[in-house]
């Protein structure tokens, strides 16, 4: 029994997940890809967990949330993985946790939006500062800021794609919206693939809102900023929602079109001096990733996705083993130490403390992007502790 431990103990440790690697999110499921690996070869290099090197297996999703039940299957039943993670984003995990629950294993997520309000899964854990009540929470700062403004707004037009994690921020945006007792005047949704965003920008504007809030995925978040810029769009505050000015790819295409918006962000060279202990990872991150030709920032979603791994290698190593049961309850019950600070879970497996920063971008001339490399184009507007400015209203004077 011995000697068959001693095997055992020199067998890899496999960890399965899928990523999109294709489709509409493959540059950050390709980004969050290499700050796993980074974190896989830091682990190694230090002989691994419970002197087992760590192996990935994984297979790409093609951002399609058809595809992720099958993919979870084959790693559980014919790769026989030890354990498994997320891919990006809340329309590939939601379709995966069934199988989890079904499985009883535990489930660390990247970046899904409220995916547990649905589920009640208590092995289910999301890297993400959205806090406690995550959809509701996803928007607070959009809508505090909103409320700070003098005089108060009075309506809001509330717009996104009809896709989860759409659906899901304008739900939180709702009661964000209720709680301050705002009018709502526009509430729609358009299809994924819509091309054409300036019909929806001016019946935005005929409705005449004092605020936007929009949700959008990267492809339609491009298109809406060219079509409110086109359009003229006037209203005291834009943004909230929008997936994708996070990325390279966006701020260097978008570039002054960005000016004025109002988003949220995980992370700002305003803020570096509060997170010291990112530099080390992001100078690793950013020099893989410029070979790879994938987001060569790495602010947004690289240090969550090292995180996620960071509190899964604790965990292991805290309870000595890959006990599901002994794990679920020791990340309850722990707080983490991770590149992206303390991190401890709510019941519900989501941050017990909200941490997302509400920003607004401006002062972006052309299309170059060592401009976002330095302070200066991104004002934290809340949370209070990262707060470096206040903001600039109404939007189109905020363009300038």
């Amino acid at each position: 029994m011995a000697i068959a431990g001693a095997a055992h103990a020199q067998q890899p440790l496999k960890i399965g997940f899928g990523m999109s690697l294709t489709g509409p999110l493959a540059g950050n499921g390709k980004a969050a890809l290499i700050s796993m690996e980074i974190w896989k070869d830091d682990v190694n290099a230090k002989g691994g967990i419970l002197g087992r090197k760590v192996e990935f297996v994984y297979y790409d999703d093609q951002t399609n949330p058809s595809t992720v039940p099958s993919i979870y299957n084959k790693l559980l039943d014919v790769d026989k993985v030890d354990l498994v993670v997320s891919g990006y984003g809340t329309n590939v995990i939601a379709p995966a946790m069934p199988i989890m629950m079904q499985r009883n294993l535990v489930f660390m997520s990247l970046f899904g939006l409220n995916v547990n309000s649905k589920f009640d899964y208590e092995r289910y854990f999301q890297i993400m500062p959205a806090g406690p009540e995550p959809a509701i929470d996803w928007s607070r700062g959009f809508f505090d800021v909103a409320a700070s403004l003098n005089p108060k707004p009075q309506t809001v037009a509330l717009v996104g794609a009809d896709a989860e994690y759409p659906a899901l921020a304008l739900e939180g945006a709702r009661a964000n919206v209720k709680r301050l007792g705002l009018k709502v005047v526009y509430d729609k949704t358009y299809p994924p693939n819509t091309v054409d965003f300036s019909p929806i920008v001016r019946a935005i504007q005929a409705a005449n809102p004092d605020i936007v809030f929009l949700a959008s995925y990267p492809p339609d978040s491009a298109g809406m900023v060219r079509a409110v810029n086109e359009v003229g769009l006037k209203t005291r505050m834009f943004g909230g929602g929008l997936v994708g000015p996070q990325f390279a790819a966006l701020r260097t295409q978008l570039g002054p079109l960005l000016n004025g918006i109002v988003n949220y962000e995980s992370y700002t060279p305003e803020v570096a001096q509060q997170f010291p202990f990112l530099e080390q990872f992001l100078a690793k991150y950013q020099a893989r990733a410029v070979k790879e030709g994938v987001d060569p920032l790495g602010y947004y979603l690289p240090p969550y996705s090292y995180a996620m791994m960071q509190v899964l290698e604790q965990a292991i190593k805290a309870t000595g083993g890959l006990d599901q049961t002994k794990l679920a309850d020791y990340i309850h019950k722990n707080e983490f130490d991770t590149f992206v600070g303390k991190v401890r879970f709510a019941k519900n497996g989501e941050w017990s403390v909200p941490r997302m920063m509400t920003v607004q971008y401006h002062g972006i001339a052309g299309n170059d992007l060592e401009q976002w490399k330095k302070p200066g184009h991104v004002t934290v507007i809340a949370p209070a502790q990262y707060k470096t400015g206040t903001l600039v209203a109404p939007y189109q004077d905020a363009k300038k």
